[in-house]
């Protein structure tokens, strides 16, 4: 008779951390900033179809690193859940804080109980009526949920991008030195800064009353990073 295999709990939550983080890593990144007339969220991504960066909601926002096709199954199920409750109840009791918690329930329950976590880390924003009301939730492979402030980091070289923004970083800049800082921390050190063709630009706009999510790309994205 063969003895069980025996594995301690700890081992098997660590060796699954291990692997999302790694998986992680291999990604490209991701920032998100407050500024002065919306949230600007700059990704390195050279693909023209497929987005990091998608509309959830009226005044809130998704963005993903790590596997494409896991964060995208979150985007979709984070769409109808916002779109269920928007048309049960009212547009105004959808907000991010709730669809971060059930992603954080999500991700939790995988990272447990399937044999594989998911690679993935994603954010939920929303725009506020002013730079102090905005909200950003970062929500880890495992379901842990950060509410933070002022900015936010994901995926890939995450440390050293965090670290660069954090140093620059001054409460709600103007919109086109948000991405101009954003551009600059996510290109490699001692590195010019990334530019249109290799980034993912989009924004929330604090003054769009209903669907505040814009995408910016080509000839003004250029106009952004030039000026």
């Amino acid at each position: 008779m063969t003895m069980p295999f025996y594995v301690s709990p700890e081992q098997v939550m660590k060796d699954r951390a291990d692997y999302a983080r790694k998986g992680i890593a291999r990604g490209r990144s991701l920032v998100a900033m407050s500024a002065t007339d919306s949230i600007v969220i700059v990704a390195e991504n050279p693909s023209r179809t497929l987005y990091k960066i998608s509309e959830i909601y009226d005044h809130i926002a998704f963005a993903g690193v790590g596997k494409y096709n896991e964060f995208e199954m979150l985007r979709i199920a984070g769409v109808r859940q916002a779109d269920v409750k928007g048309y049960s109840f009212a547009r105004e009791d959808v907000n991010a804080r709730s669809l971060a918690n059930a992603y954080a329930q999500t991700l939790g329950q995988i990272f447990t109980h399937e044999m594989k976590p998911y690679e993935v880390e994603i954010l939920v924003a929303q725009v506020g009526e002013s730079p102090a009301e905005d909200e950003l939730f970062h929500i880890l492979y495992d379901g842990t949920v950060m509410d933070e402030e002022g900015f936010s980091v994901l995926g890939g070289q995450s440390d050293q991008v965090a670290e660069a923004l954090g140093a620059q970083y001054q409460l709600a800049p103007e919109r086109a030195a948000a991405v101009k800082l954003g551009a600059a921390v996510l290109s490699a050190p001692d590195q010019p800064p990334l530019g249109a063709g290799a980034l993912e630009v989009a924004f929330l706009d604090r003054a769009r009353t209903r669907r505040a999510f814009q995408r910016v790309r080509g000839a003004e994205l250029e106009v952004l990073l030039a000026g």
